[in-house]
């Protein structure tokens, strides 16, 4: 006789990006585990692989992980992760008062959301003719711990070129997939710097897993702001593990 297998609850999420619902499940004992192993053994690709493996399989195959836009999938992640071992978690906060006391500081996950910045577009007008469409950065085609302003100038130009839609001249539409990767960075590398400025501010305000929390430094009692964003203040353990 076969041993009996807990049957696991199904709730349901609109992803940030299309406002679509999408049905999800708890993550697994055996799913936690391909994680945790990843993170100790401190594995980029293993890590990457063990979220797009959980995200795709915790929504029944509806979403294919290694496609969704970095802020829908650190989403769809935090709410797995929330009905999976509660919705709070503790995190390690340093104080930016003396920048060397750290706090524990416990989260409520169900507040935590997708900001976008008021005047943000994929649709980027470069000059009266000129016209780019951008995509958004995905886990495969970007780390989502670098940011615009921390990358080196290879990292960027190459975060840049992946994550251009199409490009319009005047009424020609130019579809990228026709083009090398050496082509797009030559389009990139002549553009003017006001151009490419308006390509930066596309990343730099594009929407964000952020959280605005209140800290209180024990020694000082100086209280603080601090930002939590994206997937390296929430995917990475103990959160996953302290609930």
């Amino acid at each position: 006789m076969a041993l009996p297998i807990l049957e696991t609850a199904t709730y349901e999420l609109t992803l940030p990006s299309a406002d679509v619902k999408v049905k999800y499940r708890p993550f697994l004992v055996k799913e936690e585990k391909v994680l945790l192993q990843a993170l100790e053994a401190n594995n980029d690709v293993e890590i990457k692989n063990a979220i797009k493996d959980i995200v795709s399989t915790c929504t029944f195959g509806q979403l294919d992980a290694g496609n969704l836009p970095t802020f829908d999938l650190e989403y769809v992640f935090l709410q797995i992760r929330s009905k999976s071992v509660g919705e709070t978690a503790t995190v390690k906060l340093l104080c930016p008062d003396d920048k060397e006391t750290y706090v524990n500081k416990e989260i409520d996950l169900s507040k935590v959301d997708v900001q976008v910045d008021d005047g943000h577009t994929n649709e980027l007008q470069l000059n009266d003719k000129l016209k780019i469409i951008m995509s958004y950065p995905t886990i495969d085609t970007v780390d989502p711990n670098l940011n615009v302003k921390g990358m080196r100038t290879k990292q960027l130009f190459e975060m840049i070129a992946g994550c251009i839609h199409s490009i319009y001249d005047g009424e020609t539409q130019h579809n990228v997939k026709d083009y090398s990767r050496d082509e797009l960075n030559k389009f990139l590398e002549n553009l003017d710097r006001q151009s490419f400025d308006k390509i930066n501010k596309f990343f730099e305000t594009m929407p964000q897993l952020r959280h605005e929390i209140e800290i209180e430094n024990p020694k000082t009692k100086v209280k603080s702001k601090v930002v939590l964003r994206g997937a390296q203040d929430f995917f990475v353990l103990p959160s996953l593990t302290t609930a």
